[in-house]
């Protein structure tokens, strides 16, 4: 991951097929080639008669290319609020006139919190704070809960959140044990500024490099329906793919009172299910979590069908600002679809 790509430049993969699950069946679930971007784009408009042969050939694509197990994860904010930056669809800015406050978690709360994360079968957990990027404060403060989990006798894999980092930076969540960092591109590049203007695109890569060569997994992501065309939705998932993330969080807009985004409309149901599946046959190798707005944008489709159509991982409990479900909950349709999860001993 040694620059930016270039989204004028298409290669061998970009011609568009008349039949693109025929081609996609042979390209991505026999060879485990994900989609060029044309293809991608011809996935996303595919009409509604055929999401159900989409969705199970994304099925068999996560099945033959990362197995039935199903990683499952908890995230925590250390530090909520007051955020500098400007993402619109965000309630933690401290630039609109949200409901949000800008509060600390203590330290026995985040410890609280990870052993309540593992006793659910979760084998991630990921402390999360709104800020453009850590200060010395809030890195004390994860060195601090990361020491105090182990004390507990607690063996959850850690992961962060923690915004834009330099390269010190970076070197001292190594240090701390982090195995991965998440930092979301949120978007299509192209997209990227009418989302946030405060910082660009090309910084988030540039952190998302740095935390690669220092050997933390990768996880990036990003929120659909934040206006974008279904052509940067295509373009959107072949930057991900040119990223090579260990891990992309699908979520999808939660319109929020206060942010420039609070009146958007919530992605269709059917919409959301096709564009998890054409990520999944543009990253037939990588690990796709549902996260936040799924309860909201699936309603009465039920996250059976996400799971059954390219996922194979899941935040359980609330997303942050929002109420997501139960975690039981989760756990009972892991059962019921005899997915099983993602043992700690297979995560290390």
């Amino acid at each position: 991951m040694t620059a930016v790509p270039d989204t004028d430049v298409s290669d061998s993969r970009d011609a568009a097929p008349e039949d693109v699950l025929a081609f996609a069946r042979e390209q991505v679930l026999e060879n485990g080639v994900g989609l060029g971007e044309q293809q991608v784009l011809d996935v996303l408009r595919l009409p509604d008669e055929r999401l159900p042969d989409l969705l199970a050939l994304a099925h068999e694509v996560r099945m033959r290319w990362c197995g039935p197990e199903v990683e499952v994860e908890g995230i925590i904010s250390l530090k909520t609020g007051g955020c500098p930056e400007d993402c619109h669809f965000c309630s933690q800015s401290g630039r609109f006139p949200t409901p949000v406050r800008s509060a600390w978690l203590d330290i026995p709360n985040l410890v609280k919190a990870a052993r309540q994360t593992a006793e659910t079968g979760a084998t991630e957990f990921c402390i999360v704070a709104a800020v453009r990027g850590p200060d010395k404060r809030l890195l004390s403060q994860v060195r601090e809960g990361v020491k105090a989990i182990r004390a507990d006798g607690n063996d959850i894999q850690i992961a962060c959140s923690l915004g834009m980092l330099t390269q010190e930076q970076v070197d001292e969540l190594v240090d701390m044990g982090v195995h991965r960092y998440n930092h979301n591109l949120e978007t299509a590049r192209s997209h990227f500024p009418n989302v946030v203007t405060t910082h660009t695109w090309e910084e988030r890569w540039d952190t998302l490099r740095m935390v690669a060569e220092a050997g933390m997994e990768v996880c990036c992501g990003g929120i659909i329906g934040m206006g974008e065309t279904v052509e940067q939705r295509a373009e959107f998932a072949v930057q991900l793919a040119e990223l090579n993330p260990h891990e992309v969080p699908m979520n999808f807009l939660i319109p929020q009172p206060g942010t420039p985004y609070e009146h958007y409309e919530i992605v269709e149901g059917k919409d959301a299910l096709r564009t998890v599946a054409a990520f999944r046959l543009a990253m037939p190798r990588t690990m796709l979590r549902f996260a936040g707005g799924r309860e909201l944008t699936l309603g009465d489709l039920g996250a059976e069908q996400g799971m059954l159509g390219g996922i194979n991982a899941i935040i359980v409990g609330n997303y942050l600002t929002n109420l997501g479900r139960p975690a039981s909950a989760d756990l009972e349709m892991l059962d019921e679809l005899k997915m099983p999860i993602k043992a700690f001993s297979d995560s290390l």
